[in-house]
């Protein structure tokens, strides 16, 4: 399939998804690098070959090529001519923000494993308390995504999802809140934007300006 869905947001925030529903073959690129080449030939997972493959998919309907893409040490995906970039994907989606300022993108699929998990990153949400039975795994799986999105866009080991990242209280017909970030004695303030995809979650995180 081809590109499913744009959103723009503020700050010049353009996130593009695609809808993985082809074989691998059908994804193939034939603007990979060497070394891409070489990383997709050593994934074992069918899964991670899709997702590795429809970012470069998305990377060419928003005009760029594999070779533009690179990696800082710490995995932080980056662009050649230094517009901002985010990347993820899972089994069904991917999807890429690009920015002209930093920013964090993450999709998550709403299942019943993330309120098993809820206590390891739900530390600073008491109001959290008050979602309803309908809405908990909804809202639980957003909160996940903002923590992940807003780690994407710092790129600092250290940072505790249940210690240092509050995010502040939202409806899910909001699709938009803030969070804090308290790392280092520093606090730090982020915009966050979410959407609903079939039954997924994505989240996109910039600094507040």
């Amino acid at each position: 399939m081809p590109l499913y869905s744009t959103f723009n947001y503020k700050s010049n925030i353009r996130v593009s998804v695609w809808d993985i529903t082809e074989s691998v073959s059908d994804l193939a690129v034939h603007t990979l690098t060497q070394k891409s080449q070489q990383r997709l030939e050593g994934m074992k997972s069918t899964v991670h070959q899709k997702g590795f493959l429809s970012i470069r998919k998305l990377l060419e309907a928003s005009g760029y090529t594999d070779s533009d893409l690179y990696y800082h040490e710490t995995g932080k995906p980056l662009l050649t001519d230094g517009v901002q970039v985010s990347i993820t994907h899972s089994a069904k989606y991917s999807a890429l923000a690009l920015a002209e300022v930093p920013v964090g993108i993450d999709i998550e699929l709403v299942k019943p494993v993330v309120g098993r998990i809820a206590h390891k990153f739900t530390k600073n949400e008491a109001w959290f308390l008050d979602a309803t039975a309908a809405d908990y795994l909804d809202k639980l799986t957003v909160i996940w995504g903002v923590k992940e999105a807003i780690f994407k866009v710092v790129n600092e080991p250290g940072i505790s999802f249940n210690h240092h990242i509050a995010v502040s209280k939202f409806s899910l017909d909001d699709q938009e809140t803030t969070a804090m970030l308290d790392f280092n004695g520093q606090q730090t303030g982020f915009t966050i934007y979410f959407e609903s995809i079939a039954d997924y979650k994505l989240v996109v995180a910039t600094y507040i300006s």
